[in-house]
């Protein structure tokens, strides 16, 4: 890497010379501008717009345009005049927690490096500022203008984080934060679940720009001759009106695509009282209910009609097979019990029943015995 400033660190009375080098770099695939049909680049001239001169660089100043269109000249002097006590120091002013610096703050990192003289001071200062867990607020001045910043530790060497200024953030002035927008119990239940279900430890590893991979493969298709495929468009999303119904598709594709993850159960709504119903048109989970609530006797009263049904089988079967007879008497053991059982009762269905097929019902008995 190559150091781009180079100045001290001034905490109180002790000098840290270092170097600044930038701590990240951008990837972007680099573009020309060129003539179609053949590639020839394309360069652009400075030229003056008064008489359509070419100007040298050397010969370019910076411009103050006032208000009545007149020109303020800012020449390299001007900017060398100004009172910059930071031009060549990072002077810390205060140490902060980090987490009461909002993020929107930050602008770009550099990585500072001591002097071959200036690294003891430079872990010194280093230890303990991690021991603190705090940053230094500091003001640094880059490319003729200062800024604020913050100094970190970061895998044992300072990083210098540069600041925009207060009145440089902008206020989020928009309509939806004065209306009243109300926001359901259930629904913000079923949000937190989504947010367990996908809470991870950062690892910004795991991630890659998709979009520069694919550039780059039409490029490298481009020079191999081959032919360039597009990628599958991406299907659309349509709008869902119904916000729970999205967060538990939501939930339901963040459980499909993490497998490995903890995920959260997904939370219950509450549920009024059902009314009375048909057993035929309740749903699976009240009847589950209902037959635990309901008293013993529902049971057989329930059971009467399947078996008149199955006596009525019997006489119809009896005339055709006696085999089946047998095999049919032989499977209703549970039956003849609960049949048994509703006889000591007195239940009606179960007289007439086997008033009607009493030959059938004999020889039960006589065959569970056996």
């Amino acid at each position: 890497m190559r150091s781009i400033w180079k100045g001290v660190i001034s905490f109180g009375l002790v000098s840290i010379p270092v170097r600044l080098y930038s701590a990240t770099q951008e990837r972007d695939v680099a573009f020309h501008q060129v003539r179609r049909s053949d590639g020839s680049r394309v360069r652009y001239r400075r030229v003056a717009e008064a008489d359509g001169d070419e100007v040298n660089y050397a010969d370019i100043a910076k411009g103050y345009e006032l208000p009545d269109g007149q020109t303020v000249v800012l020449t390299d002097e001007d900017f060398a005049n100004l009172p910059l006590s930071t031009s060549r120091a990072i002077d810390v002013l205060e140490f902060v927690p980090l987490e009461q610096v909002d993020p929107i703050y930050f602008a770009k990192s550099y990585y500072i490096e001591p002097d071959r003289t200036g690294a003891k001071p430079y872990v010194l200062l280093r230890d303990a500022l991690a021991e603190s867990g705090r940053v230094a607020l500091v003001k640094i001045a880059l490319r003729q203008r200062e800024q604020l910043a913050t100094l970190r530790v970061r895998d044992g060497v300072f990083v210098l984080e540069t600041m925009i200024w207060p009145d440089e953030v902008r206020e989020p002035d928009f309509p939806f934060l004065d209306e009243d927008v109300e926001v359901r119990p259930q629904e913000l239940a079923m949000a937190a679940s989504l947010i367990d279900t996908l809470a991870a430890d950062f690892d910004p590893t795991r991630f890659t720009d998709e979009y520069r991979e694919a550039l780059q493969s039409v490029i490298d298709a481009k020079i191999a001759g081959r032919e360039v495929v597009s990628p599958p468009a991406s299907p659309e999303q349509e709008p869902v009106g119904d916000l729970m119904a999205a967060l538990r598709a939501s939930i339901a594709a963040a459980r499909r695509d993490h497998p490995d993850g903890a995920g959260a159960a997904e939370p219950a709504e509450p549920v009024a009282a059902a009314e009375p119903a048909d057993e035929k048109a309740s749903p699976p989970e009240v009847r589950g209910t209902a037959s635990k609530t309901a008293p013993a006797k529902a049971a057989p009263a329930k059971a009467a009609p399947a078996r008149t049904t199955a006596a009525k089988a019997a006489r119809t079967t009896a005339a055709k097979s006696a085999p089946a007879r047998t095999t049919a008497a032989k499977g209703t053991g549970a039956r003849g019990t609960a049949a048994k059982d509703a006889a000591a009762k007195g239940e009606t269905a179960r007289g007439a029943a086997k008033s009607k097929a009493a030959p059938a019902h004999t020889a039960a008995p006589t065959r569970r015995s056996a």
